[in-house]
């Protein structure tokens, strides 16, 4: 990484509990690069400030995550057909001052969903409501899944969600698990699982689905990407299942996020340089 300079480009990400997945990735491929760039992560106390210093020093791009990404929409100019088709931010372009809204989740999980060759007959329990829900939601209903059940307790947020994409709406997990004992896939979009959870959070080693759906799914999703293997994914692998981790999602959404920022793909063999110095942490 070159000496921090005046010419320099700088890069961020705005969270509630910043991880340094997107600093070590994007880092690493500006070193390979030869990128005169830097990228740093942020928890930032007021949301309307942060973006109003990403327009006003010159900040070329920012990633947005949780809670963030529906919040955001209103401090942006343009809303890209990627985020506005979904109400959901995770990726901010500065051209000039004029800042641009993207969403590169949506991109990760359709690639998932298709390289990992799930079956679209598959039944689907998606737990949450935010704004990676929505990715997943849309991305569920456009690569051609039916059987969609929305499981989050704010019914307005999660009824309108399902509503959106013709799925159904369950308030708790056991209502939606009556009568047909799981699903054959299991996504979860909460923090539940999330490393570092902050005081009244959801607890890092708590299991987002009980294991009985564990045991009875063929494929379960868990969204949050740190740790790596958070205690839902060593449950299903524990179980033998078919498992799609977050650190895959962070992977493909922050690639997409260095081709927006810098103009630039990067080779296969960077961007598994790059992933392995992500994970090694």
């Amino acid at each position: 990484m070159p000496i921090l300079n005046k010419d320099m480009t700088l890069c961020i990400s705005l969270s509630a509990r910043p991880s340094n997945n997107g600093t070590r990735f994007h880092n690493h491929l500006y070193e390979q690069l030869g990128l005169n760039w830097i990228y740093k992560a942020f928890a930032p106390t007021d949301l309307a400030q942060a973006i109003a210093g990403v327009r006003g020093l010159g900040i070329r791009g920012c990633a947005v995550s949780m809670p963030y990404k529906e919040d955001v929409i209103a401090l942006v100019d343009v809303m890209d057909p990627s985020a506005k088709a979904i109400d959901s931010v995770n990726t901010i372009v500065n051209d000039g001052g004029r800042l641009t809204a993207y969403n590169t989740d949506y991109t990760a999980i359709e690639q998932l969903l298709r390289s990992n060759a799930v079956p679209t007959d598959y039944s689907v329990l998606v737990l949450g409501s935010g704004g990676m829900a929505k990715a997943t939601v849309a991305a569920l209903r456009d690569a051609g899944f039916k059987n969609v059940t929305v499981v989050a307790r704010n019914e307005v947020s999660g009824r309108a969600l399902a509503d959106q994409y013709g799925f159904a709406w369950s308030a708790e997990l056991g209502s939606a698990l009556s009568g047909t004992g799981t699903a054959d896939m299991l996504i979860n979009v909460t923090p539940i699982g999330m490393a570092g959870s902050m005081a009244g959070g959801p607890d890092a080693e708590a299991l987002s689905f009980p294991q009985e759906a564990i045991d009875a799914a063929k494929v379960v999703f868990d969204v949050v990407a740190l740790p790596a293997e958070t205690p839902l994914i060593k449950a299903a692998r524990a179980a033998g299942k078919t498992v799609i981790t977050g650190a895959e999602v962070a992977t493909i959404q922050a690639l997409e996020q260095f081709v927006l920022y810098t103009g630039i793909r990067p080779t296969d063999q960077q961007i598994r340089s790059a992933e392995e110095f992500m994970r090694a942490q």
